[in-house]
């Protein structure tokens, strides 16, 4: 009949009248299936990935990008290295280290990496070193001192790069061997590892800070002073 209208398995269908809207198929409109995979409910996945450092401020600096090449078949394969250093310039620093393909993955790698191994570094008046250093790891030989305010970073390269992110406003720094960024990095977290504070040491040998100080010559109310001034 040519009033019929054939559906989706072939079977005549009654042709709609004047006023009454077509019948759909299956799944395919407001009426006809379950709408989608969720049933039609409206369903959003609202989950966001959390802060790994519950929301605080970071510092971070990307110190060197190393990019290496694969011949094969067909061309060159490229593939990228990141060095990280991270901070939050509270005395908490860490460095991470990155492979990928593309830079900006590289780069999410080695920040990651570096978040995760951040230490804790005792700072003197939160500005600078209670005590010189020295670290060592491969080729690497750096020495840290402490410097009076105003000195500012002396420091060049990755190293820089590390007590910018840690807080440190006044150090002086010397790098003896390799040039490596990575040994650099290495060897200047070897050495501010090594940092102790006064207040550490006075709690290991069951002593105050202000008995330390009066050791080194100075005065009992000198002592007494600089103690109350020691925060960490």
């Amino acid at each position: 009949m040519a009033d019929e209208i054939q559906n989706a398995e072939g079977a005549p269908e009654a042709a709609p009248t004047e006023g009454q809207a077509p019948r759909r198929g299956r799944g395919g409109g407001r009426d006809g299936g379950r709408g989608g995979r969720d049933g039609g409910r409206g369903r959003r996945d609202d989950r966001r990935p959390r802060d790994e450092d519950g929301g605080e401020e970071l510092i971070e600096k990307l110190v060197h990008i190393n990019r290496v090449s694969k011949t094969v078949k067909g061309g060159k394969r490229f593939g990228f290295a990141a060095l990280v250093v991270v901070g939050d310039g509270k005395g908490r620093a860490g460095f991470g280290h990155g492979k990928a393909r593309e830079v900006p993955e590289a780069i999410s790698k080695a920040t990651a990496a570096a978040k995760k191994a951040m230490i804790r570094v005792p700072l003197r008046d939160g500005r600078t070193l209670h005590h010189d250093g020295r670290g060592v790891f491969g080729a690497g030989n750096v020495t840290l001192r402490s410097a009076p305010a105003g000195t500012g970073i002396i420091a060049g390269g990755p190293m820089r790069a590390v007590f910018e992110s840690l807080g440190v406003a006044d150090v002086v720094t010397k790098s003896v061997g390799t040039s490596n960024p990575y040994n650099m990095i290495r060897a200047t977290f070897e050495a501010l590892g090594e940092q102790t504070s006064p207040k550490s040491v006075a709690q290991r040998r069951g002593k105050k800070v202000s008995d330390l100080i009066k050791r080194g010559g100075a005065s009992d109310r000198a002592a007494e002073a600089e103690a109350a001034a020691v925060t960490e």
